[in-house]
């Protein structure tokens, strides 16, 4: 049965009440379009010139992930009243005994407003890019040590985030587990986006025969930052079956996981790994 994904592109700023009332009129539009599976891109709640997250917003998951904050109590407030599974891309996440640092952590709500996965992204953005902006995100995150899939009535739900999309082993390890669909959510600079996004998520779904949704910032943020956008939604074969311009709204993508099958079966390269 085909079942419809959506990955929502927004532009995030400092104004935390005003990207939280965008998260929900798209989400509410994604779901009206029929989306079961919604996913909000990194740093949806805070994305500020001085770095992509502000630690006095940050808020706790406990050891069952759950959470009380006021972020994440709007959230699951969201995924009720829609009824659908909803991926908060890059949530603000205060880790217990961690001090002046925090979790850029994926959160998977179910339709009841449950947490049913957290990742924290594993790759951190240290680098230098072309015009001379510099990101240190080691210097305000704490990094993940494992991937996740989960399972949800799409297929089970590989979760990424961003940078990560530059190391294949994780994805291959997300399929290794079973992840027929794999999500990235990000805030892709301007500068590298321009070359590197679409060719970059299109070679992670062609090698590893997955369905790939990348929910993405763009535009200014404040400052000098700025994100290069198109929300992405690529099927197995590596072909981009809906794409988010250059302004607020989502990629609406159908999922179609016999045609799926049917690339593994025909070209079964990973039964061919030998590392």
């Amino acid at each position: 049965m085909a079942q419809k994904i959506a990955a929502i592109q927004m532009c995030s700023t400092e104004d935390v009440a005003h990207n939280l009332d965008r998260a929900e009129a798209l989400v509410a539009e994604a779901r009206a379009a029929g989306a079961e599976l919604i996913g909000l891109p990194e740093n949806f709640a805070y994305l500020g010139k001085e770095g992509d997250h502000k630690l006095g917003l940050a808020e706790t998951l406990d050891d069952e992930g759950e959470g009380d904050g006021p972020i994440l109590t709007r959230m699951r407030t969201l995924a009720r009243r829609q009824g659908a599974w909803l991926l908060l891309g890059g949530f603000p996440e205060r880790i217990g005994g961690v001090t002046g640092r925090l979790g850029n952590t994926s959160v998977l709500l179910d339709p009841e407003g449950r947490v049913r996965a957290r990742y924290r992204k594993v790759h951190l953005f240290d680098v230098e890019i072309p015009g001379g902006h510099r990101f240190r995100e080691s210097d305000s995150i704490v990094a993940g040590d494992a991937p996740v899939v989960a399972e949800t009535p799409v297929g089970p739900l590989g979760l990424s985030i961003c940078y990560d999309l530059r190391f294949p082993e994780l994805y291959r390890q997300l399929v290794r587990q079973g992840a027929r669909l794999v999500a990235v959510p990000a805030a892709f600079t301007r500068e590298t986006g321009k070359d590197h996004w679409h060719v970059l998520l299109r070679a992670r779904a062609i090698e590893n025969q997955v369905y790939l949704f990348a929910p993405a910032q763009w535009g200014f943020h404040g400052g000098k930052r700025s994100s290069y956008g198109h929300a992405l939604v690529v099927d197995p074969w590596g072909v981009v079956i809906a794409e988010c311009g250059d302004h607020d709204g989502f990629a609406l993508g159908t999922i179609d996981r016999a045609y799926q099958d049917k690339i593994r079966a025909s070209l079964p390269c990973l039964d061919h790994c030998r590392l």
